[in-house]
Formats: C-alpha cells, sequence, structure tokens
C-alpha cells in the first residue's frame, strides 16, 4: 500500500462516509506505510475531482441560503454548511498528500493527519445534524473551499499561503462568533454544537500552523520572504480578505507573526 495512491484514491470517492473511513484508517497505519516520489496519475476515465455525492446541490456561495440561528432548522443549515466545510477540508488535506512531488516525508504525513482530523470533524457535524432530525446533502452548498484549490493546483507555495493559511484560517476567526451565538440560543442542540466547535478549533489552529510550517519552508527552499510574498500571493489568486474581527490569539497559536496580524487587520 502507497499513501499517495490511497490519498487519490480517496479523494475520488463520492460517499462521505467511505472517504472519512479510508482517510481514518489510512492515518492509523501511518508509521508503516511507503510514500512515492512522484505523484500517481489522476484517473483516467473523466472522474471528476473531488468525488462527492450527488447531494447536497453545489451552488453559488451568494446563492446559498442562510437562516436565523434561532430557528431549528436554521441551526440546522448552519451545522449542514460546517459539516461541508469540513467535508471539503478532508478533500483538500488528500489532495495535498497526492498532488504534490519532491517534499520530505513529514508533509505528507501532516496532511494525512489533517485529512483524519477533518474526517472526524465531518463525522462529528454529520451525527449531531442526523440528531436534529436532517442529514448531510438535505441542503444547498457552496464549493468556495475546493475552488481556490484548483486555482493553486501547479503551485504548492500558493496552495500552503492561500489554502491552510487563508481560507481554513478564517475558521479561526467565525468559529468563536458562531459559537456567541449558539450560546444565546441556550437550546440543548445548541449548546452541544458549541462543545463540537470548541474541539474543532482547537485542531483548526493545528491544521492552520502545518499549513504555515510548510509556507515557510517552502519560502526558505525558494529564496522567498514569506511576509513579503504573501501579499503577492493574494492578489495573484485574488485571494478573499480576512473578515474582522481576527481571532489574534488563535491565528497566533497557528503561526501567524504579530507583523502579519497587523497587516491583515489592515486589510
Amino acid at each position: 500500500m502507497e499513501l499517495r495512491q490511497c490519498a487519490l484514491q480517496a479523494l475520488c470517492l463520492p460517499d462521505p462516509e467511505e472517504k472519512a473511513a479510508v482517510a481514518l484508517s489510512l492515518h492509523a497505519q501511518a508509521a508503516t506505510i511507503s510514500i512515492a516520489t512522484n505523484a500517481p496519475a489522476p484517473p483516467a476515465d473523466g472522474r471528476l475531482l473531488p468525488g462527492h455525492p450527488p447531494r447536497p446541490e453545489l451552488r453559488h456561495h451568494t446563492a446559498v441560503a442562510r437562516r436565523s440561528p434561532a430557528t431549528l432548522e436554521g441551526r440546522a443549515i448552519l451545522v449542514h454548511a460546517i459539516a461541508h466545510i469540513e467535508f471539503n477540508a478532508m478533500n483538500l488535506a488528500l489532495d495535498a498528500v497526492w498532488r504534490f512531488d519532491d517534499m520530505p516525508r513529514a508533509f505528507y504525513l501532516d496532511w494525512l493527519q489533517v485529512a483524519a482530523e477533518e474526517a472526524r470533524h465531518f463525522r462529528l457535524l454529520r451525527t449531531h445534524l442526523q440528531g436534529m432530525g436532517w442529514d448531510y446533502g438535505d441542503f444547498p452548498a457552496h464549493q468556495g473551499l475546493w475552488a481556490m484549490c484548483e486555482k493553486t493546483a501547479h503551485d504548492i507555495v500558493a496552495r500552503m499561503a492561500l489554502v491552510p493559511r487563508t481560507l481554513e484560517a478564517r475558521g479561526l476567526d467565525a468559529t468563536p462568533q458562531i459559537q456567541a451565538k449558539l450560546r444565546q440560543v441556550g437550546t440543548p442542540d445548541a449548546l452541544a454544537a458549541v462543545g463540537i466547535l470548541d474541539t474543532i478549533l482547537r485542531e483548526e489552529i493545528g491544521h492552520v500552523a502545518i499549513g504555515n510550517h510548510w509556507y515557510r519552508w517552502l519560502c526558505a527552499r525558494e529564496g522567498l520572504e514569506p511576509e513579503a510574498h504573501y501579499p503577492v500571493l493574494a492578489q495573484r489568486y485574488e485571494a478573499p480578505r480576512p473578515k474582522p474581527p481576527l481571532n489574534d490569539s488563535a491565528r497566533l497559536a497557528a503561526g501567524f507573526s504579530e507583523t502579519e496580524l497587523r497587516w491583515l487587520t489592515q486589510m
């Protein structure tokens, strides 16, 4: 069994539960798994990457409804949206494992760990959603995270800069605000969601830290200054700007510098 081939096969799987199970199984075998030097060839049969189920219906992000968490359905839509983000994040991590050549073994194992943790997050949220009377796929969703993955498919420096430390870092900022709204609602399902988000936030700090580490490692390898190069990449790939307020403590724990936080705040 070879990790990068297995990661590509998992990425192609359309069933979320099967994909999550494979990611967790691969991570459990990480200590003994082999890692190829070159990426496996993408599917020749025309399968789309990533594999995803027929539902949820995928729409442009402006066409995805938002509801108040004051209602049970509104909270279900919120939990569904976060579950979809975690599903996409699992795909993003698997894509990083199979796609990029010439990286140390630790790079592939780091992103395998991320894939496994995102799989666990997805399962936690899906189980909670089912307990509320709905399931993953019952509401429309968007593919904003994967769109940036496609843009950076041939630029590993940009991928590390703009997916984990830009798009996923936005979750560090948004999660405490979501938790505050759910605490205000105060129902058992809302408070249970707050607890799930505690786990996700703690582990997402680690995921963004992995992105920061490898972004800086790649910049050092290529003779780039990380803080100066980031705005160039953000403009080149039209990365979204952070939405204040920033979660400074979480971002610092994830490896952002004070200088970066000041620049992001000014954006």
